[in-house]
């Protein structure tokens, strides 16, 4: 069936990656620890490896932990809480310093949405010159660039190649790993953890802090030797372990399954730390198509086409979804598209759907005589328009419009499409919104927790895709793990 042919074209929109994404993952993970997923599990089960499944063979607990009874473990670590990729970085920053580390993940296995970005050929950083990088930050420009002079595209480029993995320049500019894999890289990247002493504790969610280690009001870090007292659920029940000082680095509110899912939010909120709401960012958006539209090309890539929308206009592809519009083009205009419905209700950018033709030229051929052909016949003998380009034509104008020539040729240049909502955050790539910058110092110490570091998506930043996330997150990571040693060296 059409409909069927266009879905399987359609590969970029979100729905259809999610309905694999966790699939997917979890075989990668298999390989990578030697734990391959049960015949016949229920969906998410991993075959039983030791609840420290992504750590060494010789890792064990931290000291002393215990399971409730209100006492508590100690251990002269810092902890790092989130096993992605700016927990990662600021875990091997730390222990390159030669602090000790031990690092909680929620999940089986750390990495899982890095390794998720990997499917696509895992875009680690961009090409471009440094100032037009910078700016794809937007508003939050000036609190990431510091990071970005830190730890930046070149830096980039060159750490992976420290771990024996080579990269090239692509066509776009986008930077990636020669093989195209996320997986060979997170394996040297553990592997150099694990040789700097990292501990690495899966299966340990993040519960907030003990509730004794300080009265209201009191930041957490003033409660005494035992330091931060951080609370987790692990297989074996739940801990409370002390450390000398915690870098969070727990990630959005996208993609859930993978880990990132907000559930931070309200433990930092009950500090008194300033959050952002949580939104989506690059993501897909809402129109409210018709059922014909929605039959017969759900799933079809609008190909050559460009976008306009607040002043800007750029050219790509995106896909025409059930509920409206997804893709890389979308995805760039995304935070704005997004400001833009919250403020009034729905944003409405234009298509050109033959950026190669001048207007000129696209007025000529629609106005020429047609004699007995229909205007789908004669849009496609002309101009070359068809399938779901001349189907949005008609969803736009109607019959009447794609009858009148001015008409019909002043859309094909600039065809306005109404979105009127963003498409839920589970869905989205990334997320805005999260701790507040005012919520920091410089060094991404929370202000009201003095030895509570944040890094990486859970801060109230977004960028495009294109390698500009993933390089922030890194940056972060590492401006983070820096800071922290200054703070809390080596003893």
């Amino acid at each position: 069936m059409r409909r069927d042919r266009l879905g399987k074209a359609a590969l970029t929109i979100q729905t259809e990656k999610r309905a694999k994404a966790g699939q997917w993952v979890r075989a990668i993970v298999g390989a990578m620890t030697s734990s391959p997923i049960r015949p016949g599990a229920p969906s998410g089960a991993v075959a039983s490896p030791a609840p420290d499944s992504m750590a060494p063979s010789d890792s064990v607990a931290p000291a002393d932990s215990v399971t409730p009874a209100g006492t508590t473990g100690s251990t002269n670590s810092v902890a790092v809480v989130g096993g992605g990729p700016a927990g990662l970085m600021a875990a091997e920053a730390l222990a390159g310093a030669g602090l000790a580390v031990d690092l909680y993940d929620a999940m089986p296995s750390v990495g899982r949405k890095f390794l998720l970005a990997g499917k696509g050929g895992l875009n680690l950083t961009h090409s471009e010159d440094f100032d037009a990088f910078a700016a794809r930050f937007g508003a939050a420009r000036a609190r990431v660039e510091p990071w970005l002079h830190a730890f930046g595209p070149d830096e980039v480029r060159a750490w992976a190649a420290g771990l024996g993995i080579e990269t090239f320049i692509g066509s776009s500019g986008r930077v990636f790993p020669v093989e195209k894999k996320a997986a060979p890289l997170l394996r040297a990247w553990l592997r150099r953890l694990r040789a700097l002493g990292v501990r690495l504790h899966a299966r340990h969610r993040w519960l907030g802090w003990a509730a004794h280690a300080a009265a209201p009001g009191v930041p957490i870090a003033d409660a005494g030797p035992t330091g931060q007292v951080l609370r987790f659920d692990t297989p074996d029940g739940e801990r409370a372990i002390a450390h000398r000082a915690v870098i969070l680095a727990l990630g959005g509110g996208s993609w859930a399954r993978l880990g990132s899912d907000g559930a931070w939010v309200p433990l930092l909120a009950e500090r008194g730390v300033a959050l952002a709401p949580l939104r989506p960012a690059n993501c897909g958006f809402e129109a409210r198509w018709s059922e014909h539209l929605r039959a017969q090309h759900a799933g079809a890539p609008l190909k050559s086409i460009a976008l306009s929308f607040a002043g800007r206009s750029r050219r790509g592809e995106c896909v025409v979804s059930e509920h409206g519009l997804e893709g890389s083009l979308v995805y760039a205009y995304s935070a704005a598209l997004r400001d833009a419905i919250d403020r009034d209700g729905r944003a409405v950018p234009t298509l050109d759907l033959l950026p190669d033709h001048n207007a000129e030229r696209v007025r000529a051929e629609v106005t020429r005589p047609r004699g007995a052909r229909s205007v789908a016949s004669h849009l496609r003998s002309r101009l070359g328009l068809q399938g779901v380009k001349t189907a949005l034509l008609r969803e736009v104008l109607g019959a009447e419009g794609m009858h009148d020539p001015e008409r019909l040729a002043a859309a094909i240049k600039a065809l306005p499409i109404t979105l009127v909502a963003a498409r839920p955050l589970d869905e989205a790539i990334s997320s805005a919104g999260g701790v507040a910058f005012d919520a920091l110092d410089d060094a991404l110490m929370l202000k009201a927790l003095p030895g509570v570091f944040c890094a990486g998506e859970m801060l109230d930043w977004e960028a495009p895709t294109g390698g500009y996330l993933l390089t922030a997150c890194l940056a972060s990571g590492v401006v983070a793990g820096r800071a922290c040693t200054q703070r809390f060296g080596p003893r």
